[in-house]
């Protein structure tokens, strides 16, 4: 009798960022991902490809918060969002050739990495958000001359500069 618990992501308070809009949107990222996790082998591909797309535009909608709120496009919060869905895509490609055992490994792997991230680099930009007047809902800022273009380089956490 296996009595291991199974792998879930649960959505703590520590994760929650205080923005109502990123808060959702993690809340839909959870919901993926632990459909992901309890799939049987036949709808796994298509629970990851929907993991997928809801990824791309979650993490697009971040960058659109950082670039307007001014963050440089290059810095570590969006790179790291490159190097993640990079491996979503591969993982994608891989199962597409019917190497479908890196879709579980994958959907692991997020529970591992996403509490961190959460709870550092979308917590700090939220509360950069907040600093700067940067209604999510709108996405539109209170004073745009509260904001300097790209003088954020970091991540947008207070341990990353």
């Amino acid at each position: 009798m296996d009595t291991t618990t199974p792998l879930k992501l649960d959505l703590n308070d520590e994760m929650r960022c205080g923005d109502a809009r990123m808060d959702h949107t993690h809340e839909e990222f959870v919901e993926i991902v632990n459909t992901l996790l309890a799939a049987p082998p036949e709808r796994e591909l298509a629970v990851f490809r929907a993991l997928l797309d809801h990824t791309v535009e979650h993490f697009a909608q971040e960058e659109r918060w950082m670039l307007a709120t001014g963050f440089a496009a290059g810095n570590c919060h969006a790179t790291q969002h490159a190097s993640i869905l990079d491996t979503m895509r591969e993982v994608l490609r891989r199962a597409e050739a019917g190497q479908t055992e890196f879709i579980q490994r994958m959907a692991e792997a997020l529970v591992e990495w996403f509490p961190m991230h959460a709870s550092s680099m979308d917590a700090g930009l939220a509360l950069h958000l907040q600093s700067v007047g940067f209604d999510s809902q709108t996405e539109t800022l209170a004073d745009p001359a509260a904001v300097v273009a790209e003088s954020l380089h970091g991540c947008g956490s207070t341990g990353c500069h």
